[in-house]
């Protein structure tokens, strides 16, 4: 089963980009905006690593560290506003397994989370499953179509295998991931070839029509029925998403 994290942060902006970005990256991510949602979180499900913001209202992430019984949490990663080195210095005396500074830049927080992850075991399990054998491997489904986000396979609704490129395999996971929301080319191009990549217009149309071809069908139904062009404004994914 794939690695589950979760960030804790009071931001709804750097939720939704940070889990985002991880759940390209193959981690399955739960939010939660306080330390009532976290614990909530905990008694829930099993966590391999939370990302902490320390900068929170009410309860700050130091206090929800200090209260957390270190010998049964999960591995956890700090984030702290530069140049608050106390924050640093406190939270990793209390226990932080790694702490980065905010803003914090999504690549340099995926290296650190599997750095923590090496340490602790990469392959920590999410959930108890009773029974003894591995449990099926959930797929994303939309439109007739199916996506193994783990196995990095598309298949048609006829169940044939569409080859998908590196970009468009993380393209496709983006919109399926945020479906029926319009998501605007600059948060395209962050999520689906990262921050460093060559921020223009014209390379995300490319890639979208590629993609757009890849889910043509022989109907002639697909690609432009499944991502919508909003014009001034980006590409929306026009299907319900259902992951089972």
């Amino acid at each position: 089963m794939a690695t589950r994290l979760l960030i804790v942060d009071d931001d709804p902006g750097i939720r939704e980009l940070t889990a985002a970005f991880l759940s390209g990256h193959g981690y399955l991510v739960d939010v939660a905006v306080d330390g009532a949602g976290m614990r909530a979180a905990l008694a829930a499900e099993r966590y391999a690593l939370v990302v902490l913001d320390v900068m929170m209202p009410g309860e700050d992430g130091l206090s929800i560290l200090r209260s957390l019984d270190r010998a049964t949490a999960p591995a956890i990663i700090i984030l702290s506003v530069i140049g608050e080195e106390v924050d640093r210095i406190v939270g990793l005396e209390m226990g932080a397994d790694d702490y980065v500074a905010k803003p914090a830049n999504p690549r340099e927080l995926l290296a650190r989370i599997r750095s923590v992850l090496r340490r602790h075991g990469e392959h920590r399990p999410t959930r108890i499953v009773s029974g003894g054998g591995a449990p099926p491997r959930p797929f994303q489904r939309f439109a007739d179509w199916r996506l193994d986000a783990a196995g990095r396979q598309l298949f048609d609704p006829d169940d044939v295998v569409i080859n998908l490129s590196d970009g468009e395999f993380r393209l496709l996971m983006t919109l399926v991931e945020h479906p029926r929301r319009v998501l605007t080319r600059d948060f395209l191009l962050d999520h689906s070839r990262g921050t460093n990549a060559e921020h223009f217009d014209r390379a995300i149309d490319v890639q979208v029509s590629r993609l757009r071809r890849r889910l043509h069908r022989t109907d002639g139904r697909g690609g432009d029925d499944l991502i919508r062009t909003v014009r001034n404004e980006g590409y929306m994914f026009a299907a319900d998403v259902e992951t089972r």
